[in-house]
């Protein structure tokens, strides 16, 4: 990734210009956002969490250092102006903007500090593997801030830009304590209003927001409606502005709507099963490979995703930073699948698999799931969920195997490795419990080299031991799938999965 060493006077002023023209032409628009969603939100306390609905709540009102511009390719400036890299990339100096929290109080760089020691140093911060590489972070003055790392680290960048970066208050995170998650403050685009559990989050403009003329929409209402069927109905019904993960089955429909459109958007996401390798006999490896064998990926992606899915081979998203086309994958095979458990002694197998009730893909894939495993000789009893509790199961560990999806968070591979194959103990190798001595060293390894050849070999090695292993079984990846009224503009999802809501708008 390419690290922005200095942003120019030009550059900046060019930014402003555009979006107070953007502005001036949208000035009689904007309103509320009625957005119909398939679950709730658990925290918005950025460091506590890896919940898709979370993240891309909580990105609307948090700011950040540095952010992904729109296509997700490269850093931009958020609360930091510019900054400049030492020669040896191991000391970073950020130059803050003047930026108010939604209390009315200012950004300062103690905040900074605070924030990024917070993210590192706090019990049971779920990404706090990624930042130990910060051996310093300090303020020489209220606008400046300076961070020291062990060593040069190329995704250092990436992950300033993540939405566990987020700036906070520290007086109001002190003042607040484990509430915080609850009744949070930032700096971002819109403030949190209300938050009705089971219900809707309800999001208003941010008037004293640093970026002129933005947002332009007066508010963001995210409605809870779990059931496929009900969102899409919402939608066509004008109850809801747009909804979220439209049903393959729907795509055609709702783009022959004329009050409707769908937008299919380039995404990292990729739909996966996790497998608990805790419970035996799932913590033997012949038996996953038989497991793997025994589930017919193609018949997934055909019956379920209507053609729109692509047949995943690894872990890493499809055509992303170092992703290997070329990874090796599991054949379907029940009978191989059989004789395998037979070699290892094991009969009877029996498996619970934890899906969320209303999610159309998860109840296809289940059946299929179940129907597939039947003939080899596994007996998988299928377990609905409302979206909270499975998650919750799956954290906790009670599960055998749990219906699943990723999108990334940044474009460097490091975090989705360190997340999902290192294991950490803290997100337990995304709550599988997969953990490869050998895997974890690499994972390590990578994230500090800085020749690129050597990073992308490493890289390639954790893909094919991760699939050898049979961490988790790939399914497919896909594209965001969303939809919205016609009156609606730039209502989209960029790669990492944030929904662009600064530049969206309603007529």
């Amino acid at each position: 990734m390419t690290i922005r060493r200095v942003i120019t006077a030009s550059l900046v002023a060019a930014t402003a210009f555009l979006s107070v023209l953007s502005y001036t032409t949208v000035a009689n628009a904007g309103g509320v956002l009625k957005i119909a969603r398939e679950q709730d939100s658990t925290t918005f306390d950025p460091i506590f969490t890896i919940l898709a609905p979370d993240i891309w709540v909580l990105n609307q009102f948090y700011s950040k250092l540095v952010r992904d511009n729109a296509d997700a390719t490269d850093v931009i400036p958020d609360l930091a102006e510019s900054w400049q890299v030492s020669p040896d990339g191991k000391t970073y100096t950020f130059n803050l903007r003047s930026a108010v929290f939604s209390d009315g109080t200012p950004v300062k760089s103690s905040d900074v500090v605070f924030s990024l020691k917070r993210v590192r140093d706090a019990e049971q911060s779920i990404m706090a593997g990624l930042y130990t590489v910060m051996t310093d972070v300090h303020a020489p003055d209220d606008e400046t801030v300076v961070i020291t790392l062990s060593s040069a680290a190329p995704s250092f960048m990436s992950t300033l830009a993540m939405f566990a970066s987020a700036i906070v208050p520290e007086h109001a995170v002190e003042a607040a304590g484990e509430d915080f998650g609850q009744n949070p403050i930032g700096s971002g685009p819109f403030i949190l209003k209300e938050w009705k559990r089971g219900n809707k989050v309800v999001l208003e403009k941010n008037s004293n927001y640093w970026e002129e003329g933005l947002p332009k929409l007066d508010g963001i209402e995210w409605i809870y409606a779990p059931n496929d069927n009900t969102r899409m109905l919402k939608l066509t019904a004008g109850e809801v502005d747009a909804a979220t993960f439209v049903p393959w089955n729907q795509i055609r429909q709702l783009q022959d709507n004329p009050k409707t459109q769908v937008q299919i958007d380039k995404s990292t996401r990729m739909d996966h099963i996790l497998i608990n390798h805790n419970n035996a006999p799932l913590d033997n490896k012949a038996v996953r490979q038989a497991l793997n064998m025994a589930i017919d990926q193609d018949a997934i992606v055909e019956k379920v995703t209507f053609g729109f899915g692509v047949k995943a081979n690894s872990f890493f998203p499809l055509d992303g930073m170092y992703y290997n086309k070329n990874n090796p994958n599991y054949s379907y095979d029940p009978e191989k699948a059989k004789a395998i458990l037979a070699d290892e002694g094991v009969t009877n197998l029996e498996l619970d698999f934890v899906i969320v009730s209303g999610d159309s893909a998860h109840e296809q894939t289940a059946v299929l799931v179940k129907a597939q495993c039947a003939k080899a000789g596994i007996t998988v009893n299928i377990v609905k969920m409302e979206g909270g509790q499975q998650w919750d199961a799956l954290v906790a560990g009670e599960y055998d195997l749990g219906m699943m999806w990723w999108v990334n968070d940044v474009s460097d591979p490091d975090q989705k490795a360190q997340f999902v194959v290192s294991g950490d103990e803290e997100n337990r190798s995304y709550y599988t419990n997969y953990k490869n001595p050998e895997v974890t060293k690499l994972v390590n390894e990578a994230a500090l080299e800085l020749d690129p050849d050597k990073r992308k070999q490493m890289y390639y090695k954790i893909q094919s031991i991760a699939k050898d292993d049979v961490h988790w079984i790939d399914l497919y990846y896909s594209p965001f799938r969303n939809a919205s009224l016609t009156s609606v503009t730039g209502f989209i999802q960029n790669p990492l999965g944030r929904y662009m809501l600064t530049t969206a708008d309603k007529q």
